[in-house]
């Protein structure tokens, strides 16, 4: 017999070690099998994971045990991610706190600062995999790869080499993000935007007049830029020259007309540009072949250019320049209320600068892809793999993202200087007759070649995760095998890719999902995988941001699952949240999962006691069941039919990623149809193969989504001979076993009692009043009468009358009225229905009365303008609340 009460702390690692020691994780390349491939989006190896890791993992689960049970060959591959600028970061954090040492880099040189970084990662990694084991992931762990392993670092070499030979990797001067406080460059996903307010300056700069809030960057600026249909400006044309004063005194500036950067509805219409320190100034000088000057130096100083300000800080010099202009008579206008965003480090938090910087990139829009036998650039693939639907988008929605993004696309900056990566394998010998370089994993033949000192990106590696996670290792150990030979040669490549579902946040689309369609179409031909699977960010009851740096806002998975259960968190992450959704979490969500789990286990208990009284274990009752309809009670049938409608709604659900509908439909069916109601009439008169028959579909069907407690409860109720439910096949709907006419009388039963359960409360009926009831019926139905003993203990009442003749309204009398069916019951005398009346009138005029205050709140023009959006949202709300109890309120006064 079952203990009283589930207990997840006794049975979850328990059961881990049962799954994982039966080999049901492994995957088996030279089956014949459909494959199902999940690459699992490798975590940083940073630390502990979070509320994000927890959702995908969950999702993932359920998209393999679900595969897995269908008979799929099942791979989930886990992996963690070395996470480069990540990781260094925490690593030299950690030093300089742990050790007093101000500058790691210095003190330990790379060799050794790398080591330990190392020794920190390898240490993280093995925190994230017990995690990983504590959500219930049936990954493969004989599989589980790592960003910086040997066999993917040898695919990082021949990509880098093979894009360098067809011209897409290239070195060049082009403007990046640096950040002067790690002295590196940061990808766009490495930034945070922080809105700042600031004062917003006009200068007069010759006939016109310029505004900026920095102006600390203008120096060097000596073009002034307009669009060419300004009317304002009509006068001068392209190129015109003009002297001017400025900073640093007499300067000679030239007119340019450009419809591309300038916005001529802003501000005056006009600006000077920057090549060096902004992006769009940047394409406008490439188009224009303008000069670029330097303002500010990599450690965030002023240049020389800047004259008497050179060696400033920023913030300094910013204050004295503006000062200097106004004494020249240049300042023209101050707005103190400008707001703009400000792009700061993720990382570092330092404020990042644009800067022009010889740095490695991926160029994007050269033709020199072959794809579906034409020559594409990067950039026209990743359109086409989407447009032409060979890759799936959930929720479509997110292909206009896409779209913005991939259209708007640069070239890639791929260099990092940073120590902590895949290191660009590039080697350089300089002699007298200048700098010889060669690509390649290794330096050629003979001494004094130097290997680049900046590290790739770490999007670069994790782009060819999908398939440099499936290269035998032994493989990629000969280097006289070609990249080719390796994919051609490797087993799990062959079966396992492309994948099946690739699963992560939308908030990483571009950033990681677009770059492994860029990186694996190019290195294999193939699309890294069929359909991406987008979910949203996890928040708090407010609907806030969870953040590391407001500990009060956060859930910390490995804190709930010991009080709630694995189980329970998976459910409240995945049930009502449908995909690219934001959605909010909070403790009392999970205890409410955590009780849907306590009403599965003591709906198992019930039935395992009627076993017990039956004198029957459930083990000898057969797989297959085989009792006849005749031998079977009209609950029995409508139970055993509508499971068969459940297995069809999960399996299609399922199959079709719409995991939180099926998981609805379970929820539902578990707690509504079968405890509340088959349970509950069932008490008494119990059908013990049905009960193990359902009992055994329903674990069926929530073991992707709860994986623990299913698997404790099939151990009492599986059949002679049978193992672990991981490793059971998927149910079958068989329509034979469709029984509609036993589903609809049963259906009519529970419509019929909760009518008169509705009414008791609607009137205010005392739970202890016993009271008649009378059902009409189109054709009287003998069935309502032969289940009158569950009608008067589940609806309280004292005497049920069935009859196809419609009752005679009478004083007292109240009623509800269904689909082909009235329920009428006698309340004289039992409460006051004058008094009732009197209240519901009362509650109506003031409902009215309200309402009619937040619609003329709506329907005024200035608070909709003024407003804040939520605030508005709250009013709509208020509205609508209302609305709904002035319409219940209504068909209540009707019954009177």
């Amino acid at each position: 017999m079952l203990p009283k009460a589930y207990d997840p702390k006794a049975c979850e690692d328990r059961i881990y070690t049962l799954w994982e020691g039966s080999g049901a994780f492994k995957a088996d390349a030279a089956s014949k099998k459909e494959s199902f491939t999940v690459s699992m989006p490798p975590p940083n190896a940073t630390g502990q994971l979070h509320l994000g890791h927890a959702v995908m993992l969950a999702l993932e689960d359920i998209f393999i045990r679900f595969a897995r049970m269908c008979g799929k060959e099942a791979l989930w591959l886990p992996g963690t991610d070395h996470a480069a600028i990540a990781t260094e970061s925490v690593v030299i954090k950690k030093i300089q706190k742990e050790e007093k040492i101000a500058d790691p880099r210095a003190k330990y040189g790379r060799e050794k600062l790398v080591a330990k970084i190392a020794e920190f990662v390898d240490f993280s990694r093995g925190t994230i995999r017990s995690q990983v084991r504590k959500m219930g992931s049936s990954c493969d762990w004989s599989r589980e790869r790592y960003t910086l392993d040997s066999s993917l670092n040898r695919c990082v070499n021949e990509v880098f080499k093979k894009m360098y030979s067809d011209g897409l990797i290239y070195r060049g001067q082009r403007i990046v993000n640096w950040d002067p406080k790690m002295q590196t460059t940061v990808s766009d996903d490495e930034i945070e935007y922080v809105e700042e307010k600031v004062p917003y300056y006009t200068f007069q700069y010759g006939p016109f007049q310029i505004s900026t809030a920095r102006p600390e960057t203008k120096f060097g600026d000596k073009y002034v830029v307009m669009h060419p249909d300004d009317e304002r400006y009509k006068q001068y044309k392209d190129g015109d020259t003009f002297e001017c004063e400025w900073i640093n005194g007499k300067i000679t500036a030239t007119v340019i007309k450009d419809d591309k950067v300038i916005d001529p509805t802003f501000g005056t219409g006009c600006m000077t540009i920057t090549p060096w320190h902004d992006m769009a100034d940047f394409d406008l000088a490439e188009r224009r072949d303008l000069p670029r000057e330097q303002i500010i130096g990599f450690d965030g100083r002023l240049l020389p250019i800047a004259g008497e300000f050179a060696g400033m800080s920023i913030e300094e010099a910013r204050p004295k320049v503006v000062e200097k202009l106004k004494e020249k008579g240049l300042l023209t206008k101050v707005d103190e209320n400008y707001v703009h965003r400000v792009a700061v480090s993720y990382r570092g938090k330092g404020i990042v600068e644009p800067q022009i910087k010889e740095q490695w990139f991926i160029d994007v829009n050269k033709p020199a892809v072959k794809w579906k036998k034409k020559h594409l650039s990067l950039k026209q693939v990743m359109q086409d793999v989407i447009r032409s639907r060979d890759i799936a988008i959930i929720p479509e929605r997110f292909e206009k993202v896409y779209f913005h993004w991939i259209d708007n696309l640069r070239d890639w900056c791929i260099s990092r200087q940073i120590w902590w990566g895949h290191r660009i394998p590039v080697w350089y010998k300089t002699s007298a007759k200048g700098t010889d370089m060669h690509v390649g994993a290794l330096p050629p033949d003979g001494t004094g070649w130097t290997q680049d000192p900046d590290t790739l990106d770490t999007w670069f590696s994790s782009g060819l995760w999908t398939w440099s996670t499936l290269i035998d290792p032994k493989l990629a150990g000969n280097l006289d095998l070609s990249l080719e030979d390796l994919l051609a040669k490797s087993p799990d490549f062959q079966k396992f890719h492309p994948t099946t579902v690739m699963e992560t946040g939308y908030d990483i689309l571009f950033f990681w999902v677009a770059r492994m369609i860029l990186m694996t179409t190019y290195a294999t031909g193939q699309i890294p995988f069929k359909t991406v699977y987008l979910h949203g960010l996890v928040r708090t009851r407010d609907g806030k941001k969870m953040s590391k740096s407001d500990p009060s806002t956060c859930i910390d998975p490995l804190e709930i699952i010991p009080k709630y259960g694995a189980d329970a968190l998976r459910l409240s992450m995945i049930v009502s949240q449908s995909p690219g959704n934001d959605f909010r979490l909070y403790e009392e969500k999970i205890a409410g999962y955590r009780n849907f789990i306590n009403k599965l286990w003591n709906a198992s208990r019930f039935v395992l006691m009627q076993c017990e009284k039956a004198g029957i274990k459930p083990q000898d009752i057969p797989a297959e069941f085989s009792t006849p309809n005749s031998q079977l009670s009209i609950p029995d049938r409508a139970l055993l039919s509508s499971l068969q409608r459940l297995v069809a709604d999960v399996t299609d659900g399922l199959t079709k990623y719409r995991l939180s509908e099926a998981g609805e439909r379970l929820y539902s069916f578990v707690w509504d149809y079968f405890c509340d109601w088959y349970l509950e009439l069932s008490k008494g008169e119990a059908n013990v193969s049905v009960l193990v028959e359902a009992l055994r579909t329903i674990v069926h069907l929530l073991h992707p989504y709860c994986p623990f407690v299913t698997e404790e409860l099939w151990d009492s109720i599986k059949p002679k001979g049978v193992g672990l439910l991981i490793k059971e096949p998927w149910p079958v709907a068989e329509g034979g076993r469709l029984d509609p006419v036993p589903e609809g009388k049963f259906e009519l039963l529970i419509k019929v009692i909760s009518a008169i359960r509705s009414l008791r409360v609607e009137y205010g009926v005392s739970p202890g009043a016993k009271i008649p009831a009378i059902v009409h019926v189109a054709e009287s139905d003998k069935f309502l009468l032969t289940y009158s003993q569950h009608f008067l203990r589940l609806a309280n009442i004292n005497e049920l009358t069935v009859s196809a003749k419609a009752p005679a309204h009478c004083q007292g009398m109240v009623s509800a009225f269904l689909n082909g069916v009235d329920v009428h019951l006698s309340l004289e005398g039992v409460v006051d229905l004058e008094k009732t009346k009197k209240n519901l009138e009362a509650e109506r005029a003031q409902l009215q009365k309200f309402l009619a205050g937040v619609e003329a709140k709506l329907g005024n023009e200035r608070f909709m303008n003024s407003a804040k959006p939520d605030v508005v949202t709250l009013e709509q709300e208020k509205k609508a609340s209302a609305q709904e109890k002035l319409r219940k309120i209504e068909e209540r006064l009707k019954a009177f």
